[in-house]
């Protein structure tokens, strides 16, 4: 699957937390997509798979060389409770011509009111519907990971051990309520 394919297959599953809820995963929607990346990890043929399923962390380890630092990657399953994670409406624009971006009737994006705009001509860019989130915090720092594990398992890089952590319901503060520290333990981590 593309990268593309894969965070268009995420926002479609509702991962919206829970704000009325104190422990971890808040949704279904979380577990929903944790279970679907366990299955494509193992795709991937991860070295060590792990999946705590009472709070639905989902750890991944790429072993590597011993004397290099062990690096960790972080990203969260839920996306906010302040918006719907129903029925997404992905709007793909290939080829970014700089013109405004009609997402509907009522919202409109203008390189006047967003200049970052110009950075992405000639890009493709997914916005929503202008209706609802498009859930891309952070499924598409999980995407990116997934395409990171992806290219370091098809291509000789030289690397320490590589762990991997999505966490459940970062969005309310609960994201490292459970996280198991004897699985991920990296030297260095990074929130995608």
């Amino acid at each position: 699957m593309t990268l593309l394919e894969n965070f268009l297959k995420y926002v479609a599953i509702d991962t919206s937390s829970d704000a009325t809820k104190t422990d971890t995963p808040t949704t279904k929607g979380q577990l929903e997509l944790a279970k679907l990346l366990i299955q494509q990890l193992k795709e991937l043929e991860v070295d060590e798979l792990h999946f705590d399923e009472n709070y639905c962390y989902v750890y991944a380890k790429i072993k590597g060389e011993e004397d290099l630092p062990k690096i960790g990657f972080v990203s969260h399953l839920d996306t906010s409770p302040d918006a719907s994670g129903r029925n997404i409406n992905p709007n793909i624009i290939y080829n970014y011509d700089g013109k405004d971006i009609k997402l509907n009737e009522k919202v409109t994006l203008s390189m006047n009111q967003y200049e970052d705009l110009k950075n992405h001509i000639g890009k493709t860019l997914i916005t929503t519907d202008g209706k609802i989130l498009l859930g891309a915090d952070d499924k598409a720092g999980v995407v990116e990971i997934m395409q990171m594990i992806k290219k370091i398992k098809s291509e000789e890089i030289q690397h320490g051990d590589i762990l991997i952590c999505f966490t459940p319901d970062e969005e309310l503060g609960l994201g490292t309520l459970h996280l198991n520290y004897n699985i991920f333990n990296p030297d260095f981590a990074y929130t995608v």
